[in-house]
């Protein structure tokens, strides 16, 4: 795709033309495209050495890999995989190949001037920034000599041409920094940054009175919270699981298990453990060895970069969970400090993220693997989250049909869960026990239409859907429980410090209101489970609301989601048409059509079109 720039108007012309000056940003934004495709070469490993440039070392965490430039050029021209590729097979799709092969063709006599008015805006700026990130030994010269530089070059601003330009031989990426702008132009977070207005505006409860209770459920309770850690070895699976037990003199209630996500370990909800436990009862935070931090650390980036989640991991994860209301059971029959203390028969479980998915298979949630499979072999990889990643791990599980659920599972709670294809479309409407899911509008790991939305549509039990409108994935745990190299990893924006405090203190009351449904305690606490309560601890920077089903229009997402084998073509209404166009095509030649695959159909065209003519008007502005 070319983009040919014919002309510029003075320096002053943005204060003093403002058609001009919308089209100037228009060139910002086309620009904006091929910094992003610098971070998605750069992402998958793909973009490498620099200047006159030879070699790039390629940095993720401590790892460090050096790839030569020809090489990526040999392959971007031929598509003939050199050796030292090879480790990114998966990742080196057609897609990427064209991606490195696009380029932005400027009349090399005006780049400079192009190139100047783009680094004087706001947009330069935020586009400098991200780059340098992405290149942190960089400095401003250096960078701006390339951009200008690669401009100038007769085939193109190019992937390929900045690498190029460079004015250094070996430049250090910091490929952290770059899956984080590939991160956040993922589809699946754009399209939920979409329907954002929506979940705001129908999920508000107006005119209501200022929200009063006989007692604050947040506080932490009277009783000494002691704690203990259990290491429970599984000889069948050759599986070690550290356990961390916190109780106090006076028990009652079920048992509550708490799952980590991916790369974790088992003290990300370690203030939500200690104020459970409390108010009299017992958790048990384990640790899922095969997903969690201290086996990301040393996996070595020499294989293949899709394979960073064992597929075993998602029969292991609910496995270990079983394994260990086992070994407890036991242990509450003895005559230590924990007996009759472990309601093993009656069990409440909580999972961030991937343990989100431990809790709902736990509750019954029957995986898919044929449909997840075809999800998975059609998606371009460019157009998956995070979580698309992990889930497609579970393709290569030999068994298609796996028992996973434990029946003294009787109430869960996922919150940021990864769903995605895992369960198909009706794999979650086996869950039939009372469920509360948490999602958050800007997690760019697990997208909240896709992995939250869509799943909590199909349970079919009693639920409770909390929303935080600009939460994002770490946002439901407190700073000081992650672990440090988890916190100075992110590659995301997360909202987890002061700013995010009203959503943990909501979480507090809204688990312990939840859990104490299954005690002769549940009137008393069941006002904490109402739109009303929720929305009378928002923040102007975090507003957060509570529900039992969601907004009826957002069943027409799902309609549209569902239908992953057919071609789609969608003309939508005049306004914000720019808007869900750069959702579902980003270099597509009209902003206004949509389409997927291969055949057409009129019924989607009119659901669509209903839906957009609906909410246009919520949705103006959004760009």
């Amino acid at each position: 795709m070319t983009f040919q720039v014919n002309r510029f108007d003075s320096q002053d012309s943005r204060r003093t033309q403002p058609r001009k000056g919308v089209k100037s940003r228009g060139l910002i934004q086309k620009l904006k495209h091929y910094i992003f495709l610098l971070g998605v070469g750069i992402s998958w490993g793909i973009a490498t050495p620099l200047n006159a440039a030879e070699r790039i070392t390629l940095q993720l965490g401590p790892f460090q890999q050096l790839v030569a430039i020809e090489d990526l050029e040999t392959w971007a021209q031929t598509g003939q995989l050199p050796p030292t590729l090879t480790p990114y097979r998966s990742l080196l799709t057609p897609q990427v190949q064209q991606v490195l092969n696009r380029r932005l063709q400027l009349d090399p006599n005006l780049a400079e001037k192009f190139i100047n008015d783009l680094l004087l805006s706001a947009d330069g700026a935020r586009l400098l920034d991200q780059i340098g990130g992405v290149l942190p030994d960089s400095s401003l010269d250096q960078l701006k000599a390339a951009l200008f530089l690669a401009a100038r070059q007769a085939n193109g601003l190019s992937v390929l041409s900045f690498l190029r330009a460079y004015p250094e031989e070996t430049v250090t990426i910091n490929a952290s920094s770059a899956i984080a702008i590939v991160l956040q132009m993922n589809r699946p977070y754009l399209q939920s940054q979409l329907v954002n207005p929506i979940l705001e505006e129908e999920l508000t409860v107006a005119d209501t009175p200022e929200f009063s209770a006989d007692f604050d459920p947040t506080v932490t309770g009277y009783q000494y919270v002691r704690e203990r850690t259990l290491r429970l070895r599984d000889p069948d699976r050759d599986r070690s699981i550290p356990v961390d037990i916190y109780w106090v003199g006076d028990t009652s209630g079920p048992l509550v298990i708490l799952s980590h996500g991916f790369g974790s370990d088992r003290k990300f909800l370690t203030y939500l453990a200690r104020h459970l436990a409390s108010n009299g009862l017992t958790v048990a935070a384990i640790e899922h060895p095969g997903s969690n931090f201290s086996w990301l650390s040393g996996v070595s980036l020499s294989g293949n970069i899709g394979e960073v989640l064992p597929p075993s991991e998602f029969i292991d994860r609910p496995k270990d969970v079983s394994f260990v209301l086992d070994r407890l059971a036991r242990i509450n029959q003895g005559y230590g400090a924990f007996r009759g203390k472990l309601n093993t028969e009656q069990v409440t479980v909580i999972g961030h993220s991937l343990g989100g998915y431990t809790a709902l298979a736990l509750a019954g949630g029957q995986l898919n693997l044929e449909e997840l499979r075809q999800f998975c072999h059609k998606r371009s990889p460019l157009e998956r989250s995070p979580a698309d990643w992990f889930q497609c791990s579970a393709t290569d599980l030999q068994e298609d049909k796996v028992e996973l659920r434990d029946r003294r599972v009787v109430q869960v709670m996922a919150l940021n869960a990864v769903t995605g294809h895992l369960f198909g479309n009706t794999g979650l409407a086996e869950v039939e026990i009372p469920t509360l899911m948490l999602t958050g509008t800007d997690d760019a790991i697990t997208p909240s239409l896709e992995h939250q939305l869509r799943a909590f549509d199909q349970l079919s039990g009693p639920k409770y859907l909390l929303v935080a409108l600009g939460g994002t994935h770490l946002s439901v745990t407190d700073r000081a429980s992650l672990n440090e190299a988890i916190t100075n990893s992110t590659l995301v924006r997360e909202l987890t410090d002061k700013e995010a405090e009203p959503l943990r203190q909501l979480f507090r009351g809204v688990s312990l209101a939840f859990i104490k449904q299954l005690t002769p305690e549940a009137p008393l606490y069941k006002p904490f489970l109402t739109p009303a309560y929720a929305q009378s601890l928002s923040s102007p920077s975090l507003s957060l609301r509570l529900s039992t089903q969601l907004p009826p229009s957002l069943t027409t997402w799902f309609q549209v989601l569902t239908v992953s084998n057919q071609k789609i073509a969608i003309r939508f209404p005049t306004l914000n048409h720019g808007a869900i166009g750069t959702l579902f095509s980003p270099f597509a030649n009209s902003p206004k059509v949509l389409t997927q695959t291969d055949c057409c159909t009129g019924q989607l065209n009119q659901i669509f079109t209903n839906f957009m003519n609906t909410y246009n008007r919520r949705l103006t502005g959004i760009s």
